[in-house]
């Protein structure tokens, strides 16, 4: 079993480029299944958000192809990839 927690303090990592994204920030959970529909990654490019809105990712759980120890394997396609 996987805690929301565990996930938090992994960096998320695009498979194709090797390209780090970030770290996990949140979560949407599909409330009526119960199941988790995306992942939103927080960049935190800027000195602890003080200087404005950290941009954010959202990864479709589709697109994940790996959640591992240290890392969290996905897929992204597009500019940002």
């Amino acid at each position: 079993m996987l805690k929301i927690t565990d996930l938090q303090s992994k960096e998320v990592v695009n498979v194709q480029t090797g390209k780090r994204l970030g770290m996990l920030g949140d979560v949407d959970i599909n409330l009526s299944t119960g199941m988790i529909e995306s992942l939103i990654i927080s960049n935190s490019g800027r000195m602890l958000g003080m200087f404005g809105k950290d941009d954010e990712m959202v990864i479709p759980w589709n697109q994940i192809a790996k959640i591992g120890t240290d890392v969290i394997l996905v897929y992204v396609y597009g500019q940002d990839a």
